[in-house]
């Protein structure tokens, strides 16, 4: 996950969330732990009224801290959770989580509106059954572009490593992000774990080094906006919301296939509220609440009732960049846990910063 948006909506959430939105350990010393809840998401990946309508609700406070990749979650939590209920990693890391007994499993009967998720959200390959996860958001791994730059719609991973955008390209600082788009781009399984396709996609990066201006934490929207890039690898919802304010920018899924994300509610181990962090993931699926999230940081949602009440806004529904037909979106894949193949991209990344020098 991720997540871009504004010095607004930074300043709305200072004002909303009092009590707190950082990257330190949850601090519920000045309010009994029974009437917090502490909630570790991507940085700006919630609508901020949502926050204050569950408090209200429930009479409760929010302790709300943020991160910027399912890798920053991971090794917050893997020495033990400090003291967070909720959080929402990506698929493939709650499979990992799952593993490795990061997390509750979940009372379904604590939540009730499970009922509106679409069903391709229902048992899904990294949880079967959702004993551990609900879904929360879903979107894809796609090209930021310039359009004034590109002179131009554009559609495939290849203009990333055009020439004439030399030193003009970003993309995410993430290991299995990066060589998603160097596996794709060969032919390649983006899960492969084949040592030798894994060395091509290290080498595919290296040769490119030129085009590279940056790996960004995230925050490739933030380098397009400026005008620093003019091509960025970044998630779906990151670029639709800085479109808002810059006309000249677009987004695409490119042509070759691209990543498949979902990030999912979860309850981690050591939570000392589970029941409220139940109520909180029963209150995220209801179709009001869940539209609100989803028209606000422009990802997909995967609530079908929201969509059914006609509660998502009809530009976003009707946009295949958010909702893709289903002859693209058959070529979408989830990045997934490659076991112990996960030592080969390491050292293959190893090799990719010092070889790119970023």
């Amino acid at each position: 996950m991720k997540k871009l948006i504004t010095f607004l909506l930074l300043f709305t959430m200072a004002v909303i969330l009092p009590i707190g939105c950082s990257n330190n350990s949850p601090n519920t010393s000045e309010v009994s732990n029974n009437n917090v809840l502490s909630i570790y998401n991507w940085s700006t990946y919630i609508a901020p009224e949502v926050i204050t309508e569950f408090e209200n609700k429930f009479n409760v406070k929010i302790q709300y801290d943020t991160y910027e990749s399912n890798e920053d979650l991971y090794a917050k939590i893997k020495p033990g959770n400090p003291g967070y209920d909720v959080a929402f990693p990506g698929d493939y890391m709650v499979e990992i989580m799952v593993y490795e007994g990061l997390l509750e499993e979940l009372n379904q009967e604590n939540i009730p509106n499970m009922k509106n998720l679409n069903e391709k959200f229902i048992n899904p390959p990294y949880d079967p059954g959702n004993k551990y996860s609900m879904a929360y958001q879903w979107g894809t791994m796609g090209i930021g572009y310039n359009i004034k730059a590109t002179e131009g719609e554009i559609n495939s991973w290849s203009t990333m490593f055009d020439p004439k955008f030399k030193g003009r390209v970003a993309l995410l600082d993430d290991m299995r992000s990066s060589f998603s788009i160097a596996l794709i781009s060969l032919g390649y399984d983006p899960n492969t774990t084949n040592p030798k396709e894994i060395n091509e996609a290290r080498d595919f990066l290296i040769k490119n080094k030129e085009a590279i201006a940056a790996f960004a934490p995230d925050t490739g929207q933030n380098l397009l906006d400026q005008g620093e890039v003019d091509l960025t690898c970044e998630w779906s919802g990151d670029i639709f919301q800085i479109m808002k304010e810059n006309p000249n920018l677009r987004y695409a899924i490119p042509k070759e296939g691209s990543i498949l994300l979902t990030d999912n509610m979860v309850i981690l181990k050591g939570s000392n509220n589970k029941e409220l962090a139940e109520k909180f993931i029963n209150f995220i699926l209801e179709p009001e609440i869940g539209a609100k999230i989803s028209n606000f940081i422009k990802y997909a949602t995967p609530n079908q009732t929201a969509k059914d009440l006609g509660l998502i806004e009809a530009a976003d529904l009707n946009n295949p960049a958010i909702y893709p037909p289903p002859e693209l979106f058959a070529k979408l894949d989830y990045i997934q846990d490659v076991g112990q193949a996960t030592t080969l991209y390491d050292e293959a990344w190893t090799e990719v910063k010092l070889g790119v020098g970023n």
